[in-house]
């Protein structure tokens, strides 16, 4: 019998450069402004992640580190506190992944931001306050250094420093065994979804009213 996570990779270990966002309460609307959202697919989103953060109205480069050379090939995102708060839009943590984000290191995250970046496979650690600020600090001061955020072990290594974080469980189990994208998930799983749902009464009725209807 196929192994329905084999072709989901398990994210275990992310490495790269940081760019710290720094400021508590940061929302979705935020992270991805509601007029950006009137689209049929994601692609393209990335170019508007913290878009009113970047720009002003005039389409003017405001001081950000997503607009600051630098920082362009980062892909860990370092953040404070109540990350991802405000309304459920799946867009923000979409938009994040297509600008290039892997990974996230935070104080803490909204719930339902968090599980809409583990449906793409992106780990949201937590470390306390003054962790946070120092590890945003060092990425100030080395751009290019290297961070290693360890899913499994639960720690984040950046120059000669180690230090532990916390990794909600039912995330990382999800995330270690390759079973993170439930949308592939449900595909391997198909042939038992439809006879689980031809033995279900309730939608036995359904497709005889359906029909009945045409």
């Amino acid at each position: 019998m196929t192994d329905p996570t084999e072709d989901i990779p398990s994210v275990d270990y992310v490495e790269g450069s940081g760019i710290p966002i720094r400021g508590n309460d940061i929302d979705t609307d935020q992270i991805i402004p509601a007029r950006f959202m009137k689209v049929v697919t994601f692609d393209g989103l990335g170019e508007f992640a913290f878009f009113d953060l970047r720009f002003d109205d005039e389409d003017n480069e405001k001081d950000h580190p997503f607009n600051e050379e630098r920082f362009q090939d980062s892909n860990v995102m370092v953040v404070n506190a109540n990350f991802g708060c405000g309304s459920s839009r799946e867009h923000a943590p979409q938009a994040l992944m297509r600008w290039g984000i892997d990974a996230i290191i935070g104080e803490s995250f909204a719930e339902i931001f968090a599980g809409n970046c583990l449906a793409l496979g992106i780990p949201t650690v937590t470390a306390d306050h003054e962790t946070i600020n120092a590890l945003q600090q060092w990425v100030d001061d080395n751009p290019d250094g290297e961070i290693e955020v360890d899913v499994r072990a639960e720690t984040v290594t950046y120059g000669d420093n180690e230090v532990n974080v916390s990794v909600d469980r039912a995330q990382r189990e999800a995330l270690v065994e390759g079973n993170w994208d439930t949308t592939a998930l449900m595909k391997a799983n198909q042939n038992a979804i439809e006879e689980t749902a031809s033995q279900l009464p309730y939608l036995d009725q359904t497709r005889s009213d359906l029909e009945a209807d045409d």
